[in-house]
């Protein structure tokens, strides 16, 4: 495989990923409301504004970790790796619009518990051809427990106003 091939491989999969943001953003981004300012919190929140510089280092470490796996194997190589990748990311696209969009954290929860239980697959399905892809998934799996954890926090300090 020639460098400009591999450049473009990982372009797409920087691509997909960005893609998956973008999507969830657009059926369902905090937009111009100020609903998720006006929820209860845990004191343990990040500020707004660490949630995006966050999902930009993770996202391109899934990138790389996509990438490092095609590159190794190939998409005939590594189907169901690179399978469920792409499952995980639909999921990862699915969670803003449940929470922001449609309001309803407790739905939120349940799918970002599927969420976790998908990266942990991909994690490990990277990790078994290509250790470093693993390892580049773990702080994208620890994220999203502390999300996770943050979503539940605000589902329960919240279940009589915002379902």
């Amino acid at each position: 495989m020639s460098l400009g091939q591999r450049l473009i491989g990982f372009g797409v999969f920087v691509l997909l990923c960005f893609s998956a943001a973008a999507l969830g953003a657009a059926l369902g981004g905090p937009g111009g409301s100020n609903w998720y300012e006006r929820l209860h919190k845990p004191s343990w929140t990040p500020p707004s504004w660490a949630f995006g510089p966050a999902w930009t280092v993770l996202y391109l470490m899934m990138a790389t970790a996509a990438w490092l796996v095609w590159r190794r194997a190939g998409a005939a190589g590594a189907p169901v790796p690179l399978l469920l990748f792409g499952l995980q990311l639909v999921f990862n696209a699915a969670w803003t619009p449940l929470f922001f969009g449609l309001k309803m954290p407790g739905a939120a929860f349940a799918e970002i518990v599927a969420l976790w239980w998908l990266i942990l697959a991909t994690l490990i399905a990277f990790w078994k051809t290509v250790p470093a892809a693993g390892i580049l998934m773990m702080p994208y799996l620890a994220w999203v427990s502390f999300a996770a954890a943050l979503n539940f926090a605000i589902w329960r300090m919240n279940a009589g106003a915002s379902g």
